[in-house]
């Protein structure tokens, strides 16, 4: 069918509810509108769906939701009764009907036999992963769209591990959900029928509890100046109760919550794009901040999974820290924390991802651990911990990519702005104990190893137009590559659609120069953009910082010309 085909069948189908009939009625007269939200079916994938919520078959709805559950479902039929019976995870943010798709996922699941583990509110994703490791679920599903503004929603699905699912089971999923055929064949039963035959049960507290008390256990220093003043902001998620909790049972005594960001709201109406990579995430927690006379600001996003924060210069300014900052300050400060107490493993790891920076690779030679890397995003660093688990080849220190996400230890499999906001405010209560900031230490680790700078764009591209430019933009990189900016010479490329480092095939290329800078350029897995990551390394800041520059320039001017 074409989009205009599938846009009647919606329309006029019974299956469908009034509510989407009238919705799609409002844009009969409106073409381009049905082409965006019919083209295409919303793809399942590693990442599971996201997309704009609304009707279609390119949109988060009741009805894409059931169809994805539909295909878990029969992935997990087909593995038999052990798997059926160990049953699924479901947690929700708070965006709007994320508790509603919540609950049909839980249906269409019980519908199908499976036993199901629902959440009785809002909680941060890592619990969820936290939560399928602990009730040995054979599965997992979010409803969450992270950061994304507010007009979006999501479903992402983790396996037994407590890991995102990875290419294999998701293709399972996809041909399943191919097989389906009609939406009237998915599987579906009443809530309250579900709970009655014991297919649907309720948790909650009791998670919350075991998870606190172990996010706690990993402190790794207690002798800090625990009167550090934080201000912490959930951007109006699902980060608030538990952040909170860990803090003050820390003993952290002087935290404070941005009073307008502290309630759920699927709004996000203090924020707009509720995303902390973002300064703009902060406004309202730098007001505060300087109220309170705040040492450091943290936010974690609206799923709680990745943590920002802003730390003071010696102005008394706030100071944002990216993620390839914040992420080389905690390997630094771990690594040089257990060196003190003799706790590193001889096998130690540390896992970034491919296009994070290489700071923290230099620090984690000084302390004999290795850096491996691997395809952006937590399934693919987790996947690490998850194979280690099996050969023993290393033991899993900590894991983090530019984007904001990290996760220590192992008692999750997937980044944790909980564990990680509570070792970012440790990390900066230690070295106020010892009468530093932040930032010097930084300063101190740029004088040590080099300055390794950074800079991400983003460019927005759009609809159906948007995806074929991103895609011209990738062909004339990857057909002919920036051979030299100025002194800098291309001496490595790597096509990840192509390469042979052993990582799966990706649509990322990465191009290194003879001094050590390098850029990378991918579309984004989750978002209408494409990606230039730009990585510098200089004797000092000016050369590093006019290295970016002139790498910026270059790959613009590049894209801009590629209409």
């Amino acid at each position: 069918m074409n989009f205009l085909d599938k846009y009647n069948y919606w329309l006029n189908n019974g299956y469908f509810d009034e509510g989407t009939k009238k919705e799609l009625e409002a844009i009969k007269d409106n073409e381009m509108e049905i082409e965006d939200r019919f083209h295409k079916d919303l793809t399942f994938g590693t990442a599971g769906l996201r997309g704009k919520i609304g009707a279609g078959s390119n949109r988060m709805n009741r009805y894409t939701v059931s169809l994805a559950t539909q295909g878990l479902a029969d992935t997990i039929v087909n593995k038999g009764k052990e798997a059926m019976e160990r049953g699924v995870a479901i947690a929700y943010d708070v965006r709007h009907f994320s508790k509603e798709f919540s609950h049909i996922a839980a249906r269409v699941l019980a519908a199908n036999g499976i036993k199901v583990y629902l959440f009785d509110d809002i909680r941060p994703t890592p619990l969820l992963s936290y939560t399928i490791r602990r009730l040995n679920t054979i599965s997992g599903i979010v409803i969450t769209a992270s950061h994304n503004p507010k007009d979006y929603n999501g479903y992402k699905v983790y396996w037994e591990e407590g890991s995102q699912i990875l290419d294999d089971i998701a293709e399972e999923i996809l041909n399943n959900i191919n097989n389906i055929g009609d939406f009237s064949n998915i599987e579906l039963i009443d809530l309250e029928e579900g709970i009655e035959k014991g297919l649907i049960q309720y948790i909650g507290k009791e998670i919350d509890d075991e998870y606190v008390e172990k996010v706690k256990k990993l402190g790794i220093n207690d002798d800090i100046d625990k009167e550090i003043k934080i201000v912490y902001t959930p951007l109006n998620g699902t980060g608030n109760k538990l952040v909170r909790r860990v803090l003050k049972e820390r003993n952290f005594t002087e935290v404070y919550v941005v009073p307008e960001q502290e309630k759920p709201d699927p709004d996000f109406t203090t924020v707009g794009y509720p995303n902390p990579e973002d300064v703009k995430a902060f406004e309202y927690a730098k007001i505060y901040g300087k109220e309170k006379e705040a040492d450091i600001l943290i936010a974690t996003d609206p799923d709680c999974d990745r943590v920002a924060c802003m730390v003071k210069d010696d102005n008394g300014e706030y100071v944002f820290l990216n993620g390839n900052q914040t992420g080389a300050l905690l390997v630094d400060y771990i690594l040089s924390s257990k060196d003190k107490k003799d706790t590193i493993p001889k096998n130690g790891a540390i896992v970034k991802s491919i296009v994070t920076g290489d700071l923290s690779r230099a620090i984690a030679e000084d302390y004999n651990v290795t850096t491996l890397e691997t395809l952006t995003g937590f399934k693919h660093i987790c996947g690490k911990a998850n194979e280690f688990d099996k050969t023993h080849e290393h033991t899993f220190i900590f894991g983090y990519e530019e984007s904001i996400g990290y996760v220590y230890s192992t008692i999750v499999r997937d980044k944790d702005g909980v564990i990680s906001s509570m070792l970012i405010a440790e990390m900066a209560a230690f070295y106020k104990g010892k009468g530093k900031k932040l930032l010097n230490r930084l300063e101190e680790l740029y004088e040590q190893y080099g300055y390794y700078f950074e800079k991400l764009i983003s460019i927005v591209l759009e609809g159906v137009e948007g995806q074929e430019r991103i895609k011209r933009i990738m062909d004339s990189f990857r057909k002919t590559p920036i051979i030299s900016i100025e002194d800098m010479k291309l001496s490595k490329a790597i096509d990840y659609l192509r390469d042979e480092t052993g990582n799966p095939k990706s649509n990322v290329l990465k191009y290194f120069f003879n001094d050590g800078s390098w850029y990378a350029v991918r579309p984004s897995g989750t978002e209408p953009k494409i990606k230039i990551y730009i990585y510098s390394k200089g004797e000092n800041k000016i050369s590093s910082e006019e290295k970016i520059r002139l790498i910026e320039k270059a790959t613009m001017d590049r894209i801009k010309s590629i209409r």
